[in-house]
């Protein structure tokens, strides 16, 4: 684990954290036949069918580049393979043989930790960068403008709708985050590698869930000298 983070620069806690969201670490990947779950949608659901039927393109090129009798792939419902949920032409682009036996396998913990790394160093990963920053709020202008992981703002602009970062960050231009709770509105400021989670799945929530998950793991793990052997096994450590 520790190697990948060094080779992509992707830290490791955002690469689990991906992990975890996905399939629990690995524990819930789908038993659907990757094959009759593509056919299925491409061809029996017209508003996705575009969408599908490339996929399912990709799965059976995927399956002859990789040798792999294509009946034989298990995923998730809609097609999402592996312990980080690759769908076929994300296996094809990123997916990273990082054990080095000749096969890329997503259910190798080091192939699949490995390929989440490429994908997010792919997608414009900035290392050493924060993901987002909390931000404090006054008065009511801010619900009243976009907000999400594609909305676009300098601090000026934000701070006139009372909008400001609990501390100082590199960028000018970050995305406006809104999350509602029991209480109020948790105001967050999106950065560069915010918006990279949102390309594994475009879900200002989905981001969030994965950075503050891997933030937690992170917390956990770093003030220790050495993680348990059990847990580097787990992890894919080499």
């Amino acid at each position: 684990m520790r190697r990948v983070e060094r080779e992509y620069q992707v830290p490791a806690h955002v690469i689990v954290g991906i992990i975890g969201v996905e399939t629990r670490w690995g524990r819930i990947t789908g038993d659907y036949v990757v094959l009759d779950t593509l056919s299925t949608i491409a061809f029996d659901y017209p508003r996705r069918s575009a969408y599908f039927t490339k996929e399912l393109e990709e799965f059976l090129l995927m399956s002859r580049e990789e040798g792999v009798d294509p009946r034989t792939p298990r995923g998730s419902y809609a097609g999402a393979m592996g312990l980080g949920q690759f769908m076929p032409s994300s296996f094809r682009k990123y997916a990273v043989d990082y054990s080095r036996d000749g096969v890329r396998d997503l259910m190798n913990p080091k192939d699949a930790i490995a390929s989440v790394a490429n994908y997010f160093k792919a997608h414009g990963w900035k290392p050493g960068e924060d993901v987002a920053v909390r931000a404090n709020k006054s008065g009511s202008a801010y619900r009243k403008v976009k907000w999400g992981y594609s909305s676009n703002y300098t601090l000026r602009e934000l701070s006139r709708v009372g909008v400001k970062p609990r501390k100082k960050i590199k960028t000018n231009e970050v995305s406006l985050l809104r999350f509602a709770n029991y209480k109020s509105d948790e105001v967050w400021l999106g950065l560069n590698n915010f918006y990279v989670i949102t390309r594994y799945n475009r879900s200002s929530k989905y981001a969030m869930a994965v950075y503050q998950l891997g933030e937690q793991l992170n917390k956990r793990v770093r003030p220790a000298k050495s993680a348990s052997r059990e847990s580097l096994l787990v992890l894919g450590e080499s």
